[in-house]
This record gives structure tokens, C-alpha cells and sequence, in this order.
């Protein structure tokens, strides 16, 4: 299901990017655990990931959900990937061990679980690859908070799970739009042509006719 290799890729190149988004400079591997289906929470095999350092979304290859006020935001693009980002005050990244995301799309009539994945507390993106077409989808991202040891007092309560929900639009379906919209505007601009050219034959060529000293009666 993953698109990234378990063996670790090469790095992006560095590009500017807005503040927060990225990893820090000094963490160039995201590791990550896809876990199986069920109430379990071990099992998957750990791989490795290159943040998507330089990353823009950008229109109309790239659809930006961002809430307002959250940390959390998803860039769907074209070919049915979806790339989450997430950011972290310095402050709260030293409290987080990992990240738990929990993935869910609406079909006709119930809600489908999908991947559950479990970040390191360096990741700061992950790329969801293949997504329905026209379904609802909705990821959960949660901080968890580190362990306590046995001299160290009771861990903090994990942080609330942030949440974003979109809607992957089919690429036909939006090349058929830009296309429809081309198309609407040409016929446009050739009715206004023939209604232009039509007042010029009436007004022009039609009246100087009728003008015409045979044709006029006589006493």
C-alpha cells in the first residue's frame, strides 16, 4: 500500500518552504510502522521515508485542506496521493515519543478503516498513496506522549487527535470541467461574432438597398 520503499530514498532538495513545516535539519529519515488490521497495536515492519522538504501545493495540480487554527493540513494531488503535514512547537516535539495516525473513508453507507500508521517524533509528513475517488476521507493525527521510568512521575494525558476530512476529485472529472468551461466560452465568443456581423449586414448592406432611387414610389 506504501509508496514509499522500506529502504531509505534519497533527500529532496532543500527549498524554502513556510516556517514549521519541516523536520529539523539534522533529521533526514522518517521511520514509520504500518500496523495490521485489528485491535492489536504491534506487528508492521519498521521502513524509512525522506521528508518532503520544498513541498508547495500548488493549483491545479494540488488541492490545499487546511482548517483554520489546526496544525494539521493534507495537499491532494492529481494522481490520487495525499500528503499530510503536520507542525509542533519546539516545546511540545521534546514531550512526543511518536504519532499516531488513524485513517477512515465514507462509502455508500458506513465508514471504512484504512491505513493506521505509527510515526517517529522526528516525522513531520506522510504520504497516504492511492485514494478513493469521490469518497469522504478523514485523518487523525495524535502526539503520544513519552514514557515514564520508574524513578519519573506519571506520564502527561496523551493530546487530543487532530482531524482534517476532504474529498479526492477524479482527475477526468476535472479535465472534463476545464474542458466544458473552453468549450462554453467559444460559443460564446461566436455568438457574439454572428450577432456583430449580422448588425453590420442589417446596417450596412440592407438599408442601401432600400435606398435605391428605383425603388422608391412615385405621385
Amino acid at each position: 500500500m506504501l509508496l514509499a520503499a522500506c529502504a531509505p530514498p534519497p533527500c529532496a532538495a532543500a527549498a524554502p518552504t513556510p516556517p514549521g513545516w519541516e523536520p529539523a535539519p539534522d533529521a533526514p529519515w522518517c521511520p514509520y510502522k504500518v500496523l495490521p488490521e485489528g485491535p492489536e497495536a504491534g506487528g508492521g515492519r519498521l521502513c524509512f521515508r525522506s521528508p518532503a522538504r520544498g513541498f508547495h501545493c500548488q493549483a491545479p495540480a494540488c488541492t490545499l485542506h487546511a482548517p483554520a487554527g489546526r496544525s494539521l493540513r493534507a495537499s491532494v494531488l492529481r494522481n490520487r496521493s495525499v500528503l499530510l503535514q503536520w507542525r509542533l512547537a519546539p516545546a511540545a516535539a521534546r514531550r512526543v515519543r511518536a504519532f499516531a495516525l488513524n485513517c477512515s473513508w465514507r462509502g455508500a453507507y458506513t465508514r471504512f478503516p484504512c491505513e493506521r500508521v505509527l510515526l517517529g517524533a522526528s516525522c513531520r509528513d506522510y504520504l497516504l498513496p492511492d485514494v478513493h475517488d469521490g469518497v469522504l476521507y478523514r485523518l487523525c493525527l495524535q502526539p503520544l506522549p513519552l514514557r515514564a521510568g520508574p524513578a519519573a512521575p506519571a506520564p502527561e494525558p496523551p493530546e487530543p487527535a487532530e482531524c482534517v476530512e476532504f474529498i479526492a476529485e477524479p482527475a477526468g472529472m476535472q479535465d472534463i470541467v476545464v474542458a466544458m468551461t473552453a468549450v462554453g466560452g467559444s460559443i460564446c465568443v461566436m455568438l457574439v461574432v454572428i450577432c456583430l456581423l449580422v448588425a453590420y449586414i442589417t446596417e450596412n448592406l440592407m438599408r442601401p438597398a432600400l435606398a435605391r432611387p428605383g425603388l422608391r414610389r412615385h405621385p
